[in-house]
């Protein structure tokens, strides 16, 4: 059976993540209320006791009556109540068709989805075309010692992380919600610095919002130096696994790095509340670049990240694509192609 759950159904949508094997804040019905980029839905296809749940954001194609599909910022994808390893293929298969036709009823020309690097996604994935190597996300496994952690970490990073303690950087776990300005000022001299793109331009409400949610547990991080914050990470909490949501820095400070004493502490307070590991992410654009060399220099410990790209409608894709004047043979890894100029605008 088929349901397409609306972002006005909050208890069912919840109820749904709630029940599955493995998810992450990201499948959320409160992360998805946050984000206007699109219209979000769960398309639920369900036998029995068995349902896979894909959570989307529907958005119009500009000047055109058609639509596609994109999911949140983050980590997301499908999910179920069961490892996706272990699920009836004759369920997959079915699901495969009823998402199909769910795409072409609503004049749909494509799906892109980030997927979870932790979660077995690629076996229900599979099933279709797309699937897309986006590189690796670096994470470090707290289930290990302290000491075990530490010392795998690069020697640049032990060294670093050494004079911020001589220099008396202090990390503090905050619990007052006003700390959230703070960070969003932080983190707004940090967007501002390396010219990021207005969907990434959020405000202090929408820390607050995060902050104060009751689907995962948010924690905010925050780094001083002489009685004021300079650095902070948002932190967010689900089932086994920590993720680094946002981290930002005051330029004055970068040079010392904070964010390696940061890293840190975060990993001894999460062995303390019990999680079992922290992802750090990749590089931009999940490229290994300066940024993804930076996470490396605390763990080798990498897990694939791929998403999934998928044309539902060739012909519409192409003309599309061929309308904005782009080449359909280009290499840009980007995806819906006809989409990028929204981007570089």
């Amino acid at each position: 059976m088929k349901k397409i759950l609306s972002i006005h159904q909050k208890p069912e949508w919840t109820a749904y993540v709630k029940n599955a094997l493995h998810y992450d804040f990201y499948h959320t019905w409160y992360y998805h209320s946050l984000d206007s980029s699109g219209v979000a839905i769960l398309f639920v296809f369900e036998e029995n006791e068995d349902y896979i749940a894909f959570p989307l954001l529907r958005r119009q194609i500009p000047n055109s009556e058609f639509f596609d599909f994109t999911s949140v910022y983050g980590y997301a994808g499908p999910i179920s109540n069961k490892n996706f390893r272990d699920l009836d293929d004759g369920l997959m298969e079915r699901f495969k068709t009823s998402f199909l036709e769910f795409l072409a009823a609503g004049k749909n020309v494509t799906v892109f989805s980030r997927l979870h690097p932790f979660f077995d996604q690629q076996f229900l994935m599979e099933k279709f075309s797309g699937i897309h190597s986006n590189g690796k996300t670096v994470a470090i496994d707290l289930t290990t010692t302290i000491e075990t952690q530490r010392a795998g970490y690069r020697k640049s990073v032990k060294e670093k992380i050494r004079r911020l303690r001589k220099k008396e950087y202090e990390v503090h776990l905050s619990t007052d919600l006003n700390d959230a300005k703070i960070f969003a000022k932080i983190y707004a001299e940090n967007m501002r610095r390396i010219g990021a793109r207005e969907n990434y331009l959020f405000d202090e409400a929408y820390f607050v919002n995060l902050l104060t949610a009751d689907e995962f547990d948010t924690k905010l991080f925050l780094v001083f130096k002489d009685n004021h914050a300079i650095s902070g990470a948002i932190v967010v909490c689900t089932n086994e696994i920590m993720q680094v949501h946002l981290l930002a820095t005051l330029d004055a400070y970068l040079f010392d790095s904070p964010a390696k004493l940061l890293t840190d502490e975060i990993t001894v307070i999460g062995r303390k509340l019990g999680y079992k590991y922290f992802n750090l992410g990749g590089g931009v654009n999940f490229k290994e670049d300066k940024l993804f060399g930076w996470k490396k220099g605390f763990s080798d410990l990498c897990y694939e990240f791929n998403s999934w790209r998928y044309i539902a409608n060739d012909d519409l894709y192409n003309s599309l694509v061929i309308e904005k004047s782009l080449d359909l043979d280009s290499t840009v890894d980007f995806f819906p192609l006809y989409r990028i100029s929204e981007v570089a605008s």
